[in-house]
């Protein structure tokens, strides 16, 4: 069964690990599955240097996203410039993607929700209202969780909440 083709598809550019980390990253999310896998053959072994038979593409979905993932060899690295952004409805939440991703990744680059998974790849695990405690920059509720949330890796929705609302000790937020 083909994968539902979108007008743009991310292609991910691994080393060797194709096959590995469209897995991990399958086994992670719902509503993900892994689809067509091509494979190296003989032609252009003195360009790609693939042994014939190992994994050349991986068509792959995760959320229903499509991506492809390419074994292309140790050219080319992730970096920050592109993340993926997983918004979060709860903590509960939050706290799932961020223990998935976050093993033998680089915890230097941890911050603000920010991480950098195994693989190199980074991702955005944040809570959907963080962008209403966060996103005026002329109220001081919202310095005050910006403030709160540049001190944090992984996010804490109740620790915002309370930064929102001036709160410090054991006060419990008026927010949900």
């Amino acid at each position: 069964m083909p994968i539902n083709i979108q007008k743009i598809t991310p292609c991910l550019w691994f080393d060797n690990q194709a096959e590995e980390a469209v897995k991990f990253y399958t086994s992670i999310f719902k509503n993900s599955r892994i689809g067509k896998i091509t494979r190296y053959g003989k032609e252009g072994f003195e360009i790609h240097g693939r042994p014939e038979g190992t994994v050349m593409t991986i068509e792959f979905e995760i959320s229903g996203l499509a991506f492809t993932a390419l074994n292309g060899g140790p050219i080319f690295k992730f970096n920050e410039a592109v993340s993926f952004q997983v918004p979060c409805e709860t903590q509960e939440e939050v706290d799932y993607y961020w223990e998935k991703l976050t093993p033998g990744g680089d915890e230097k680059a941890q911050q603000c929700g920010w991480l950098k998974d195994k693989f190199g790849l980074s991702w955005q695990v944040f809570p959907k209202v963080m962008s209403e405690l966060v996103g005026d920059p002329y109220s001081e509720k919202s310095q005050r969780a910006m403030k709160a949330m540049l001190q944090m890796k992984k996010i804490d929705i109740k620790k915002l909440k309370r930064a929102y609302d001036g709160l410090s000790g054991e006060e419990k937020s008026p927010l949900p």
